[in-house]
C-alpha cells in the first residue's frame, strides 16, 4: 500500500553572489522528478521587484505557491506605501512568511539577492522555518554540495595561501557562476539544460541564458 507523500522534489539548484555594487541569482532550467523531465525551460530566478530577485528550487508546487504570496505581498506594499520594498525588508518578510509555515513548511531552496539602501550588493540564504543569513555567496538545491566548496576557494579564497578576500567583479562572478554551473550538470542528473542569471544593479535588473548539457 502506497504512502500518500504532500512533497515532490523535482530537482534545480540555485546560486547567489553579492558585489560591491551588484548582485546575481543564478539557476538552472531543468525541471524534473525522479528520472524524468518535465521541462527544461523553467528558470528558478523570481523577479520580485526592480532591484530584487528570488532564487527558489526545490517541490515546484510550494515554489509556485510561495512565489505567489510574496508578489502579492509587494503588491500590496507598494500600493500602501507607494515606493518598492527594499530587500532587505523583503529578506524579512520571507523569514516571517516561512517561520509562520514551519508547522508543515515550503519544500523550497530560497536565496534572495538585491541592493541594499547604500547601493550595495546583499544576499540572503533561508533555512526551512525562516531562519536566514546575509551572506557574500550562497549556493542551494541538489547541486549545493558541489557549488558551495567552490565557491568557499575561488570567492571565500579558503584554504589559499597568501590571497585576501576581496569583492568580486561583476563580470567575475557571472563567469564563475557559468563555470560551477558547467560542472554540476556534469555530476547532478537534476541540474541541467540551461544557466539563466539575473544580474541586479541599481539601473534594474538584466537577465541572460546560457547552455549546460542536455542529458
Amino acid at each position: 500500500m502506497s504512502r500518500f507523500d504532500p512533497y515532490a522534489q523535482n530537482g534545480g539548484t540555485v546560486l547567489g553572489i553579492a558585489g560591491e555594487d551588484y548582485a546575481l541569482i543564478a539557476s538552472d532550467t531543468r525541471l524534473s522528478e525522479g528520472y524524468e523531465i518535465h521541462s527544461r525551460k523553467s528558470p528558478k530566478a523570481f523577479q520580485l521587484s526592480s532591484h530584487t530577485v528570488l532564487g527558489c528550487a526545490g517541490f515546484h508546487g510550494d515554489v509556485l505557491t510561495l512565489v505567489k504570496r510574496l508578489e502579492a505581498r509587494h503588491t500590496q506594499y507598494r500600493q500602501k506605501h507607494h515606493k518598492e520594498m527594499s530587500t532587505p525588508a523583503c529578506a524579512q518578510m520571507l523569514a516571517t512568511m516561512l517561520y509562520g509555515k514551519r508547522f508543515f513548511p515550503y519544500y523550497t531552496y530560497n536565496i534572495l539577492a538585491g541592493i541594499d539602501s547604500e547601493g550595495k550588493g546583499c544576499v540572503f540564504s533561508f533555512d526551512p522555518v525562516g531562519s536566514y543569513e546575509r551572506e557574500q555567496f550562497r549556493a542551494g538545491g541538489t547541486a549545493s554540495s558541489l557549488l558551495q566548496p567552490l565557491l568557499d576557494n575561488q570567492i571565500g579564497s579558503k584554504n589559499q595561501s597568501n590571497k585576501e578576500e576581496a569583492p568580486i567583479d561583476k563580470d567575475l562572478a557571472i563567469k564563475l557562476a557559468k563555470d560551477v554551473f558547467v560542472a554540476a550538470a556534469e555530476r547532478d542528473i537534476y541540474t541541467g539544460d540551461a544557466v539563466h542569471i539575473a544580474v541586479v544593479t541599481k539601473d534594474g535588473t538584466t537577465h541572460e541564458e546560457f547552455p549546460l548539457r542536455r542529458d
